[in-house]
This record gives C-alpha cells, structure tokens and sequence, in this order.
C-alpha cells in the first residue's frame, strides 16, 4: 500500500513537464549532472586529503645540525608509573 506504484512517477513526471516545460527539463536534468559531478570529485578530493594527512602524521625523524644532541628520553620505570 506504501509503495511507490509506475503511475506515481508517471504523475510526478508529467507535474515537472508542466512547470517546467520541455525546454528547461534538459537544462535541469544537465545542471544536475554537473552538480553531482563535481559534488563526487570534491568527495573523493577530501577523502585522498584524508589519507595523505594519516600518512603524514606519523611522526618523522629530524636529522639535527653537526654537533647538536639529542636530548634523553625520559625514562619510566615500572615501580614510577605504579606510584603515578
């Protein structure tokens, strides 16, 4: 009973014909699929943006100037993080 029957979208269709007429319908239908287009390459642009950022996150070492030390680590114990 809720579902959609052929003669729904025939009335839908003929609605749209009638408001919009012939000629703008193709103008609709082609500014859609540009609109969708770009819609999709802006997706998959974010979603490379995504992966590089994941990929670049990963921490880097840094090669330091001649004569420069690191600096130690600091050191936790077992016995420490059981206090902290």
């Amino acid at each position: 009973m809720g579902a959609i029957q052929p003669w729904h979208i025939i009335v839908v269709l003929l609605v749209f014909l009638i408001l919009f007429g012939s000629k703008k319908l193709p103008d609709a239908a082609r500014g859609l699929g540009r609109s969708m287009r770009i819609f999709k390459s802006e997706v998959k642009e974010m979603q490379s943006e995504g992966k590089e950022s994941e990929d670049t996150a990963a921490p880097t070492r840094r090669e330091l100037p001649s004569g420069e030390v690191t600096p130690p680590a600091p050191s936790t114990t077992h016995d420490e993080k059981k206090s902290a």
